[in-house]
């Protein structure tokens, strides 16, 4: 590069990185097009010239975002840095605090918000800040737990988030996990049931938590299935289960006889709402979220380093 050439881009990096002129600003100063200014600042940066780095923040997490995003073709992800001598209580504040934060940057009026619950869903419902919007509506994707699991109640959080938020709510009244299919037909067929059943069919946004492999024993609702239940999912070798729907390893719902007693979502309607996020972290649980993210149920995924890692470590050795 010839010198002259070398100066004036310098130049241009000067005016714009330490003097915090504006491109159109250089551009009149200069007697330059203010798309030239854009192409000198980019070719400053490529040529070594201008070096930007980002202090007090590791910028690994943010390629680390990128990555998950292009080997999942994700609309985004939001990481969580984690530190080998973090509790785990710590790692999970930090999840929902990141989560709380993002989920309310995207909230706008009019939207139909679907909720699951858990206690990641919970959490992040718990750390979202109210935000005045007009005409939202806050519905569950699921129906509830028993009664000895009630904390994170699906009603509950959306009660919860349609009161911070301004909003109207929808409520379920059956658990989701019913005794026999022609139960379940009921509630579904029901006239109650109408509403929201049409409110599934307009959502924007869904926040859903990931339930880990059969072995996981922290989960709200597993109490309502049967021996006979736990039998059949692992025989057909199930991995975990996100809107109280299990899957196995390649993504496939396990439809059947518990599929037809369960009330909530498909994933098949998660995949085609707009915004379907999910929110989950630890490394045991990676083996659950990847399958998800394969087969496209979910397009937003809010996680942590440690967990991302693992996800693309196992998707690698796949």
């Amino acid at each position: 590069m010839k010198e002259d050439k070398k100066k004036l881009l310098a130049k241009v990096a000067y005016m714009y990185y330490e003097q915090e002129l504006t491109q159109a600003q250089i551009a009149k100063e200069l007697a330059i097009y203010r798309t030239t200014v854009s192409r000198m600042l980019s070719q400053a940066k490529a040529s070594g010239l201008v070096e930007i780095k980002i202090n007090h923040f590791d910028a690994s997490l943010f390629e680390l975002e990128e990555q998950l995003k292009r080997t999942f073709d994700l609309t985004a992800v939001e990481l969580v840095s984690t530190e080998s001598n973090t509790s785990e209580e710590v790692k999970e504040e930090r999840l929902a605090t990141a989560a709380g934060a993002w989920i309310r940057r995207q909230l706008t009026d009019g939207m139909t918000i679907g909720l699951s619950w858990g206690a990641s869903v919970g959490e992040a419902v718990n750390k979202i800040e109210s935000k005045q919007l007009s005409n939202i509506t806050v519905v569950p994707v699921v129906g509830g737990p028993s009664h000895i699991n009630s904390r994170y109640h699906v009603n509950t959080l959306v009660y919860e988030l349609a009161r911070k938020l301004n909003g109207n709510s929808l409520f379920v009244n059956a658990t989701v996990i019913q005794e026999t299919k022609e139960l379940a037909e009921g509630i579904f067929n029901s006239k109650y049931f109408y509403d929201l059943k049409e409110a599934w069919q307009q959502l924007d946004l869904v926040i859903v938590g990931i339930g880990g492999p059969l072995s996981y024993h922290k989960s709200q609702w597993r109490d309502l299935l049967s021996p006979a239940d736990y039998a059949e999912l692992k025989l057909r070798e199930a991995v975990g289960d996100c809107c109280c729907r299990f899957y196995d390893s390649y993504g496939k719902e396990l439809t059947g006889e518990l599929s037809r007693r369960t009330i909530g979502l498909s994933l098949e309607e998660l995949a085609k709402v707009p915004q379907s996020v999910g929110i989950a972290r630890g490394i045991f649980k990676a083996r659950s979220i990847v399958p998800l993210l394969k087969k496209g149920y979910l397009k937003t995924l809010i996680t942590d380093q440690e967990t991302a890692q693992e996800i693309l470590r196992l998707n690698q050795r796949k």
